[in-house]
């Protein structure tokens, strides 16, 4: 026991424990000020985050790009235009002699892609025909992008097709590219088509936006979710699932969560090597999307 310590403090010191020491000199109220002074910087921080976040989602998911002049003048021969809720939809239908074995294929890029980029591909297809239509906003589509606008653009322009070229179900393969796996994911939800490709797709937009804003509660912010994963169950069309290994934009977790999901034949395609927007180079990727196009899975594959 020691007595007679500055300010009459009584110290008893347990044998073989070593005792707290004292807060001396407002110790405690110095640490407090500081955790206030830190809340005071960190939460108009995190609320002025969560607003940016919630206001320019749309520039954060949405990427329009124009049509390259050379691009709009080399296929002006296959323009084509829909016209739906007074916007108007525009982009490129190359016909051909379409059967179940060389389908059409009706292509939805990804969040920063305009379409006529792949028409110098479409060679390299096993497909009769080929619909590439720029969402709203993008090339010289007109109107503003949104989940809710893309997905009934593209119902809307596949029904138009399909009546107006006398086109079968049956004869129609969809094909999703990165945020375009959302919109083919929701059109296999509503026609029952021949099947669909879906290229480094997400089972739900908000699980990626999760991943890349862990802080953030982006469940109440996100606006456009694509839950794809919501869908996938119920669909019955065979599907293939191109999946790109080295993903560093939709990590290849999200992807197999959707391929577990889907509720018809389907086949899953690994692309070693690749990543988010090079998967295409890859000569496993060409394939496994021309033998899709010619023979879609009768089983889980």
């Amino acid at each position: 026991m020691e007595v007679g310590r500055p300010g009459g403090i009584l110290r008893i010191a347990a044998l073989g424990r070593k005792e707290r020491p004292a807060c001396q000199n407002g110790c405690c109220h110095i640490k407090l000020d500081t955790m206030f002074d830190l809340l005071k910087v960190i939460v108009p921080v995190v609320v002025i985050g969560i607003g940016l976040l919630y206001f320019f989602q749309d520039a954060l998911i949405f990427f329009p790009q124009p049509t390259p002049p050379d691009n709009r003048a080399q296929f002006k021969s296959h323009a084509y235009s829909v016209v739906h809720s007074g916007t108007h939809l525009k982009g490129w239908f190359v016909r051909g002699a379409i059967s179940a074995e060389k389908p059409l294929l009706v292509y939805y890029g990804g969040n920063a892609e305009e379409v006529s980029a792949n028409l110098g591909d479409f060679g390299r297809y096993q497909a009769g025909a080929f619909l590439f239509m720029n969402y709203r906003g993008y090339g010289d589509s007109d109107g503003k992008p949104s989940q809710e606008a893309l997905c009934q653009d593209a119902l809307h322009i596949l029904d138009h097709v399909a009546l107006h070229e006398k086109i079968s179900w049956d004869h129609i393969v969809l094909m999703g590219r990165s945020l375009g796996s959302g919109v083919a994911v929701y059109v296999a939800s509503q026609r029952r088509v021949r099947g669909v490709i879906l290229v480094t797709p997400f089972d739900s937009l908000l699980n990626v936006a999760r991943h890349h804003y862990p802080f953030f509660p982006v469940g109440l912010l996100l606006k456009h979710p694509f839950d794809s994963l919501s869908l996938a169950p119920a669909i019955q069309i065979p599907a293939l699932f191109l999946i790109a290994a080295r993903d560093e934009v939709i990590p290849p977790k999200y992807a197999s969560r959707l391929a577990e999901a889907w509720g018809g034949p389907r086949r899953t395609v690994f692309i070693e090597g690749a990543g988010h927007n090079d998967i295409q180079l890859e000569a496993g990727y060409w394939q496994a999307v021309n033998q899709f196009l010619s023979h879609p899975p009768i089983g889980r594959e």
